[in-house]
């Protein structure tokens, strides 16, 4: 379908300043503080049907499907290679053996692409536990092959929080460049916002309708984050220490409820498992679709589409959106002008 440019809320820019591609784009979440700093879209990937519907409605077009079946041909020149990849596990390589040894796996084909058409800049996102997959290997490796492939490369976990997100959101964001090293100091970032000044007046809320506890005493964390209390649903027994019996035995957290006074946890992709329960003004209850969508950052002019299952996948596997956008205005500035 041809783009309709005159309804589409996320148009490219008509002057740009530099081109990008959006690799497991999503729904979007590089493309828009991208196309707001001057980018043009060039090319997008995204496997996910739903996700592809959703990006063609915000963006009017939709991007190409499986990258394993990319012919890199298809591919434009572009300056920027944008990608939040899925980590795989694969092995580690010896020196300058190249990458043909993570084959099969999605973030071999990102290298293909990158050998090509050797872009200016690469724009990496993943999850915080990138850093310490396979004894740290899986990083290394990844980190290795850009080099080998002419780049210089910087790392860095940044949390949202940090960008004016009320959301406890670790990823860790890799940059790399042809000639210069990224420097992830000069990144400008914000306090930490508490989560109640982000929540829905109105809406039909859905009420925690089952006993629970709420703490007298609620301290704030080093994460931002205020833990208010939990559900009186016991789900440990054996083997627990005192006061932990309430709490899930793998990661201790869907059972709990968190106080609006602070940030909310990671938004995970799968609803069931846990868009978590808050404290707001004497109730406990759980986040909508919409305010899950703003403290990820996105517009509110970002157009929702399928059902409620769909939508907290799609926003759990986003990115958030002012912590790109400050990654990319420092790219812009110390790694475009420099090639001007």
């Amino acid at each position: 379908m041809l783009p309709i440019k005159w309804d589409i809320p996320f148009p490219a820019p008509e002057k740009p300043e530099f081109t990008f591609i959006d690799l497991f784009a999503g729904i979007g979440g590089f493309r828009i503080p991208m196309q707001e700093l001057g980018g043009n879209c060039v090319f997008s990937s995204e496997f996910n049907y739903h996700a592809q519907r959703a990006y063609e409605l915000n963006f009017g077009e939709v991007p190409f499907g499986d990258i394993t079946k990319i012919n890199t041909d298809i591919v434009p020149k572009h300056d920027i290679l944008c990608a939040g990849f899925p980590c795989q596990p694969f092995s580690i390589s010896g020196k300058m053996k190249g990458f043909e040894d993570t084959r099969g796996t999605l973030i071999y084909h990102v290298f293909e692409i990158i050998e090509k058409h050797q872009p200016k800049v690469v724009f990496l996102e993943n999850v915080k536990h990138l850093v310490y997959h396979d004894k740290k290997k899986t990083l290394a490796t990844i980190i290795q092959h850009l080099e080998e492939l002419g780049y210089t490369v910087s790392k860095k976990v940044l949390n949202a929080s940090d960008f004016g997100l009320p959301q406890n959101r670790e990823r860790i964001i890799i940059i790399g460049h042809k000639d210069k090293k990224f420097d992830f100091s000069n990144i400008k970032k914000k306090s930490k916002p508490a989560l109640k000044k982000f929540l829905d007046k109105e809406n039909d809320f859905e009420y925690l309708n089952e006993p629970y506890t709420i703490l007298e005493e609620q301290k704030k964390q080093d994460s931002g984050l205020v833990f208010a209390g939990y559900r009186n649903k016991t789900i440990r027994k054996a083997g627990v220490r005192e006061g932990t019996e309430h709490l899930s035995r793998v990661h201790k957290q869907p059972n709990r409820i968190y106080s609006t006074e602070g940030v909310h946890p990671a938004l995970p992709s799968q609803e069931s498992s846990g868009r978590f329960w808050i404290w707001h003004e004497g109730t406990v209850r759980k986040l909508t679709i919409q305010e899950c969508y703003r403290i990820m950052g996105f517009p509110n002019k970002f157009k929702l589409l399928n059902n409620k299952a769909e939508l907290y996948k799609q926003i759990g596997n986003s990115v958030a959106i002012p912590m790109i956008k400050a990654v990319a205005e420092e790219i812009k500035s110390q790694l475009l002008s420099v090639n001007k």
